[in-house]
C-alpha cells in the first residue's frame, strides 16, 4: 500500500512539475504583434462607409468588432471550425485525437484538428499548416494567446485575418466586396460561403471559381442542417442561391473630400464626416447625369451645406473620379473667377453704408472710371431703374458704381470677414473685382452665401464631424441682418430656369470672362448649394452661361436634397420696408459721392483712342460717342470743325508730332485725348 501511495505521489509530483514546465514554456512564447493595421476609413454622419483605403501591403483589412457580425455567421463558424471554442484553452484535445486517429487510419492527413485560436496563430505568423513543427508552434502560440486574450479578442483577430481571396483579408472586407454590405445582416447562403472561403481562399474565390465556391458553401450548409444550426428547409433554400460572381468595388463616395481629409489627418484610422451618404449619392448621380453626352473636357462641382451649422452635407469635386483625365481635379477647391456672383455682397454693403436701398433709382448708362469702361454682359443699357432690378438683372454698371463708392478695399475686407481668401492679380484690387476680377473657390463662394443666408454672419463650412471639429473662430458679421434679408429677398424674385419650379429660391448666377466658368449659388431657410461648371484647365467653354448651364443643376440639386424649400426667416424689425416715394431724399436716387463717373450725356472721344500712334495722311478720322450735337472739334486748342451734327468727322491740317484733340458738345461738355502723328 505504501508503495502505491509513493508511486501516486511521485506521479502527481511529476505531473505538477510537467505542468509548471509547460506553463513556463507557454509563458515564454514569443507572441507576434497583436495590434493589426486596418484600412483607414472615412464614414458619413450616420456611420456609413464612404471610402476605405488599403493597408500598406495593398490588402483590404477593415476594422471589425464581433458585436457587429451576424450571429448566424458566428454560430456557423464555430459549429464548422471549432465546436468547443468557447470552452477550450486554445487547443481542443478531443479534436486533436480525432484528427490523429483519422490520419493513422487513412495514412494521410484527413483533418487538422486546429481550433480557431490555432488558425489565428497561424495567420498571425503566416506559417504553414502541414508540417508537425509548424503545428507545434501553432499549439504553443494558441495556448499563449488564450492566456493573454479573451475569447472575444481571439475571435476579433480571426475576423480580421481570415483570408477571403485575392487581397481581401477579414470578414468585413469580404462582405463589402462580394455582397456590397456590412456583415451585421447576412443570409444563410452568404454566411456559409464566408465560413467556407478561408479553407481554400484562392480555389474558392467567387469571382474566379464560382462553381467551386458554391459547392464548398453547400457542404457547409449541409453540415449546419445536420448539426441543427439551421433547418433542412433553410439549407435547401440557401443552396438555391447562385452566389456572387464578381467582386464589387469598395464604396467611394465623396472621393475628393475623403482624400483631402485623409491628407490633412494622415494618422487617423477613421474619420467621420458631416456628409450625408444618401444625399452625397444623389448629388453625385446628378453630376454624372449633367455631364452625360457633353464634352469629355467639361467638369462640374457641387457643394451642399447647412448654413445654420456650417456642416457640408455633400461635396462633388468632378463628374467622375478618373485619374486618367481631369476628373481627379477637385474643383470645389480650385480658384476661379466668380463672375457676377459677388454682386449680392456689393449691394448688401451698399445698403449698410447708406448708399442705396432696394427702391433707390440708379443709372445704367455708359460710364468711364479712370479709363475703365465696363459694359453690360449683353451690351445693352437700361437707363434709370430700381437697385433691386439692377441686381436681379445682374447689370454691371450699377455694381461698379456702388463698388467705386464703397471702395474696392472694403469689398475685399468683407470677403475676408466671410472667411474667404481672395486672390487678386497685381498688388492692388481695382473696380474689376466687382465683376469677377479675382480668384475664389466654390467652397469659398458657398461659404460666403452661407453667411448671407445666416443673417449676415459668417458661417465657416466644415466637413469633420464630432466635438472639437468645428472651426475655432469667432463668427464675424459680413452684413447687417436687414441688408442680408434684403439681398435674399431680391434674389428670391429671380425667375427660375425654364422647367424649374417657381419656389422663390434665393439664387445668383455668374459667368466669368471668356465663358471659362459658369456659376449658380442659392439658398433657402436651411441649406446653401453652389454649382460650378467649366473646364479644369481654364480654357473657354463657348456659349457657357451660368443661367443656362449651372442654374438648372442648382434647382435640380435642391429637388434631390428635399421635397420642398424651407422658408427663410422673416425680415428683421429694423428693415426699412417702404416704397421709393417714401425714401429720404438722399436715397431716392444714387449719386456718386466723389463725382467719379462721367455725366451720362458727356461726350467721349471714341477715335482716335487716347495714346494712339497714327500715320500722317491727308486727314485724320475722328469719332465722338454720347454728348449732344452739334459738336466742335479742336486741335491743340484751335477750332478746326464747328457745328458738326455728325459724330464722324475728317480733320485736316493736323501736323506731325503729339497732338491734343478735344470735342465740345452743345451743352458745353467736353472730352479730350492725346495721340502721336508720325
Amino acid at each position: 500500500m505504501t508503495r502505491w501511495l509513493f508511486a501516486l505521489t511521485l506521479c502527481l509530483w511529476g505531473a505538477a512539475l510537467a505542468r509548471d514546465r509547460i506553463d513556463v514554456w507557454i509563458d515564454a512564447t514569443e507572441v507576434p504583434p497583436l495590434v493589426l493595421e486596418t484600412s483607414a476609413e472615412v464614414r458619413d454622419r450616420n456611420g456609413t462607409l464612404l471610402r476605405a483605403y488599403t493597408v500598406d501591403d495593398g490588402r483590404w483589412r477593415l476594422a471589425l468588432s464581433p458585436a457587429a457580425v451576424d450571429p448566424l455567421y458566428l454560430a456557423m463558424l464555430k459549429a464548422f471550425e471549432d465546436k468547443r471554442f468557447d470552452s477550450h484553452s486554445g487547443v481542443d484535445p478531443r479534436a486533436m485525437l480525432r484528427a490523429a486517429w483519422q490520419s493513422l487510419r487513412a495514412g494521410r492527413i484527413v483533418s487538422g484538428g486546429s481550433t480557431l485560436t490555432m488558425q489565428t496563430a497561424r495567420l498571425l505568423e503566416n506559417s504553414g499548416t502541414g508540417a508537425w513543427a509548424g503545428k507545434l508552434r501553432q499549439i504553443r502560440l494558441a495556448l499563449a494567446l488564450e492566456r493573454r486574450l479573451s475569447k472575444a479578442e481571439v475571435l476579433r483577430l480571426y475576423l480580421h485575418l481570415a483570408p477571403m481571396g485575392g487581397n481581401l483579408e477579414g470578414l468585413r472586407a469580404a462582405t463589402l466586396s462580394y455582397f456590397g454590405k456590412e456583415p451585421l445582416r447576412l443570409t444563410p447562403a452568404e454566411a456559409a460561403l464566408l465560413v467556407a472561403l478561408p479553407q481554400s481562399p484562392e480555389a474558392r474565390r467567387p469571382d474566379r471559381a464560382p462553381f467551386a465556391a458554391v459547392a464548398a458553401r453547400d457542404r457547409v450548409l449541409a453540415r449546419m442542417a445536420r448539426d441543427g444550426v439551421i433547418s433542412e428547409d433553410t439549407a435547401r433554400a440557401a443552396q438555391g442561391d447562385t452566389g456572387p460572381r464578381q467582386r464589387l468595388p469598395f464604396p467611394a463616395l465623396a472621393p475628393h473630400l475623403s482624400d483631402r481629409m485623409m491628407r490633412d489627418h494622415p494618422d487617423a484610422p477613421r474619420l467621420t464626416l458631416t456628409i450625408d451618404g444618401d444625399v452625397q449619392a444623389k448629388i453625385e448621380a446628378l453630376a454624372h447625369a449633367t455631364l452625360r453626352g457633353r464634352s469629355d473636357r467639361l467638369s462640374i462641382a457641387i457643394l451642399v451645406a447647412d448654413h445654420q451649422s456650417g456642416e457640408i452635407v455633400a461635396s462633388v469635386g468632378s463628374g467622375g473620379f478618373d485619374p486618367r483625365g481631369q476628373g481627379f481635379v477637385d474643383m470645389t477647391e480650385a480658384r476661379r473667377s466668380p463672375g457676377s456672383t459677388l454682386k449680392p455682397l456689393i449691394y448688401g454693403l451698399a445698403f449698410d453704408a447708406g448708399l442705396a436701398h432696394p427702391e433707390t433709382l440708379i443709372d445704367d448708362r455708359p460710364m468711364r472710371f479712370d479709363g475703365y469702361a465696363p459694359q453690360n454682359f449683353d451690351g445693352v443699357f437700361r437707363g434709370e431703374l430700381r437697385v433691386a432690378d439692377a441686381l436681379r438683372l445682374s447689370l454691371n454698371l450699377p455694381a461698379v458704381q456702388l463698388t467705386e463708392a464703397l471702395g474696392p478695399q472694403n469689398l475685399m475686407a468683407a470677403l475676408r470677414r466671410a472667411g474667404t481668401r481672395p486672390e487678386v492679380p497685381g498688388a492692388k484690387p481695382g473696380l474689376a473685382i466687382a465683376l469677377g476680377g479675382l480668384g475664389l473657390s466654390l467652397r469659398e463662394l458657398t461659404q460666403l452665401y452661407a453667411g448671407l443666408a445666416n443673417g449676415g454672419v459668417a458661417q465657416p463650412l466644415h466637413a469633420l464631424s464630432g466635438s472639437g471639429t468645428t472651426p475655432d473662430v469667432t463668427p464675424q458679421r459680413i452684413l447687417s441682418r436687414a441688408a442680408a434679408w434684403q439681398v435674399g429677398h431680391i434674389l428670391a424674385g429671380l425667375a427660375p430656369p425654364p422647367g424649374a419650379p417657381a419656389n422663390r429660391l434665393s439664387y445668383k448666377t455668374g459667368t466669368s470672362y471668356g465663358h471659362r466658368d459658369a456659376w449658380a449659388i442659392g439658398y433657402d431657410g436651411a441649406h446653401v448649394i453652389g454649382v460650378w461648371m467649366g473646364r479644369p484647365d481654364g480654357t473657354p467653354v463657348p456659349g457657357a452661361f451660368g443661367g443656362d448651364l449651372a442654374a438648372p443643376v442648382l434647382f435640380e440639386a435642391f429637388g434631390r436634397l428635399k421635397p420642398s424649400l424651407e422658408r427663410p426667416a422673416p425680415p428683421p424689425p429694423e428693415t426699412l420696408l417702404i416704397g421709393a416715394s417714401q425714401l429720404p431724399e438722399p436715397l431716392r436716387h444714387f449719386r456718386p459721392r466723389d463725382g467719379f463717373a462721367v455725366t451720362p450725356d458727356q461726350p467721349v472721344v471714341a477715335f482716335p483712342p487716347d495714346g494712339a500712334v497714327l500715320t500722317a495722311g491727308a486727314a485724320i478720322p475722328a469719332k465722338v460717342r454720347d454728348g449732344q450735337p452739334p459738336f466742335t472739334w479742336l486741335v491743340n486748342g484751335r477750332p478746326v470743325k464747328t457745328g458738326q451734327r455728325n459724330r464722324d468727322s475728317l480733320l485736316s491740317g493736323v501736323g506731325r508730332g503729339f497732338t491734343e484733340l478735344a470735342v465740345i458738345d452743345a451743352a458745353g461738355q467736353s472730352a479730350r485725348v492725346e495721340f502721336l502723328l508720325e
